[in-house]
């Protein structure tokens, strides 16, 4: 029961908070926007089959990036056309700038500021490295437009190509500065996101 409720809670959050990665807008979608650009590896397959794929990530993997923050550590390991991504955290982990590493990169088209996108995509509080937010788990793409969504997942996608795996670690204001009580993150707290870009238009 105790899951269901986590699931309720979580589709509620995604539901009441327009400021989250998410527009509302986005949350109930399940149409699948694919690119007619070719893709790679994870977003290939989800943009063919609309799907993000939900199972647990290799847990030998080897890290596609490391960083050290201001505090702490992080380690990431991108997702594929079956696993969902991993992120390790040494916490409490911090970043005072908001840095972005591309995993994989994507052969579609570049991806404008103000573009709508489809990705699957994976979100860490830093602070104690627990999962608030995973369109995996729900294994389904989620679209919205980068303007209207936070500066750091905006960073984190648009100058990518379609088709790239992507990892970002999101700096308090360019995440939630005052923070976002429904999904566990405090002010101050630097975010981690894992994602797959899918297609933009």
């Amino acid at each position: 029961m105790g899951a269901v409720n986590h699931t309720k809670t979580r589709t509620l959050f995604l539901a009441a908070s327009a400021s989250l990665v998410l527009l509302t807008g986005a949350c109930s979608s399940d149409t699948d926007s694919s690119s007619s650009a070719t893709t790679t590896s994870a977003s290939a397959e989800a943009a063919s089959t609309g799907t993000c794929p939900t199972a647990a990530p290799d847990s030998a993997g080897t890290p596609e990036w490391t960083l050290a923050g201001d505090t702490g550590s992080i380690a990431v390991v991108g997702s594929t056309d079956t696993a969902a991504p991993a992120v390790t955290v040494e916490a409490p982990f911090s970043v005072a700038e908001t840095q972005v590493k591309t995993l994989t990169v994507g052969d579609g088209p570049v991806i404008a500021d103000d573009a709508e996108v489809s990705v699957c995509y994976l979100g860490v509080n830093g602070r104690d490295g627990s999962t608030f937010d995973s369109s995996y788990e729900r294994g389904a793409p989620v679209d919205f437009p980068l303007n209207g969504v936070v500066a750091g997942f905006q960073k984190a996608i648009a100058g990518q190509t379609v088709g790239s795996t992507v990892a970002v670690a999101v700096t308090s204001a360019d995440g939630y500065a005052s923070g976002n009580p429904a999904a566990g993150i405090e002010p101050g707290d630097s975010l981690i996101f894992a994602i797959a870009i899918l297609s933009a238009s």
